[in-house]
């Protein structure tokens, strides 16, 4: 099977690295990556993986010179199927694939908030550039139930939707003492420092902000663990300042470094150097972050997760949703240090997550959609000038 993957751009984002994640579970499909924008850190990583990836150098959301660019790329490939991920690839993507002629198209939703998709507010152009390309696909998956029931609410008809949750390598997020010791001494934490990470992009849905304000109340030998970079970096750097933490907050990047610039620890060891995962965004459409602390085993703090409010409670013992602002977090932060570490675990949410689990849903969706895909008209290219877009 030749799939070619359509996606906005390929910096570090948790739908980035999850396509890069599952491709490396799909040994058995042979796929290439078109990325419309931005071959950041991500390209990189699926170029060292064997993955050939197709820059095509988009202008802008209207720049329509794009989708003739992108046919003929779909067509030179010979794919059996293409599958797209965010919203601008999504529309690009499921039109080029049938202008194309290609037998079943795909969609994975990464990003549909209640409120926003991408940092997008939820329009009624958007919405109706979403679904008049979105009929062109066969198959259109939710990261979660929650992102499924949103779709309904947003007019894509329930048989259209399947839900293939995000997946996590347990065994690389699996705790280990030395690898604590060895990124803890690379960063310059001390052992007996209480630290709090925050994992995510650096923009103002994700509230980091509210985490800086909390470790103000916090005693002076807790620190935050910022792992991501994104356009709120100067702004938190700016509030911790002003907080009088700028010395108990380290900014690691999206490629995690250590304070003299050189490569520094990757996810995995940065989880196992925290005490606890916090996650302050209040919209969520899947929560990697958490269930990636989880499968660290550290106790996760969450004002928003799908992941987890889509299982039992009892399936993520360690896990309690906080609502309100800093004050609220160091409550939770200080009642955590002070009933002392627990064991490092895996929960059962955790394993439910598995990216094997994920990848083997995923290539039932592409065998159903070769099965039966459909072959609707595709709209007029002008559809793809909408403001929107």
């Amino acid at each position: 099977m030749r799939v070619l993957h359509v996606i906005t751009g390929l910096g570090v984002g948790g739908a980035e690295q999850q396509l890069r994640l599952l491709l490396r579970h799909l040994p058995d499909v042979r796929a290439d990556v078109v990325t419309l924008t931005n071959p950041g850190p991500v390209a990189d990583g699926l170029a060292s993986d064997g993955v050939r990836v197709v820059h095509l150098g988009m202008g802008g959301n209207r720049d329509l010179t794009a989708l003739p660019r992108l046919v003929r790329v779909i067509r030179a490939g010979g794919y059996d199927l293409v599958h797209t991920h965010l919203y601008r690839a999504c529309v690009y993507g499921r039109l080029a694939a049938r202008l194309a002629g290609v037998r079943a198209v795909v969609t994975t939703e990464h990003s549909l908030g209640a409120s926003q998709m991408e940092g997008r507010p939820l329009g009624a152009g958007v919405r109706a550039l979403y679904l008049a390309t979105e009929r062109l696909g066969r198959t259109t998956v939710a990261v979660s139930p929650t992102v499924a029931e949103r779709l309904r609410r947003w007019g894509v008809p329930a048989p259209r939707i399947v839900v293939v949750p995000n997946g996590v390598d347990i065994d690389r997020f699996r705790f280990d003492p030395e690898r604590r010791r060895t990124a803890r001494r690379r960063l310059g934490l001390s052992d007996d420092a209480y630290v709090v990470g925050g994992i995510g992009r650096l923009a103002p849905g994700k509230r980091f902000d509210v985490l800086i304000h909390a470790l103000a109340r916090l005693p002076a030998d807790c620190r935050l663990l910022l792992v991501g970079g994104g356009p709120q970096e100067t702004v938190l750097r700016r509030a911790a300042h002003r907080a009088g933490v700028a010395d108990r907050v380290l900014f690691a990047g999206e490629r995690p470094c250590v304070p003299d610039g050189t490569p520094g620890p990757d996810l995995p060891a940065l989880a196992s150097a925290m005490d606890v995962l916090a996650s302050p965004s209040p919209e969520e459409s899947f929560g990697l972050a958490v269930v990636e602390g989880l499968a660290a085993g550290l106790p996760v703090l969450y004002a928003a997760c799908p992941a987890l409010e889509d299982l039992p409670p009892h399936s993520a013992p360690g896990a309690r949703r906080v609502t309100g602002g800093p004050e609220a977090f160091a409550a939770a932060l200080a009642g955590l240090r002070a009933a002392g570490p627990a064991p490092r675990t895996v929960p059962p949410a955790a394993e439910h997550y598995a990216v094997t689990r994920s990848a083997a849903r995923l290539r039932e969706v592409y065998a159903a959609a070769l099965a039966g895909a459909p072959r609707p008209s595709a709209p007029s290219p002008s559809l793809l000038g909408a403001r929107s877009a």
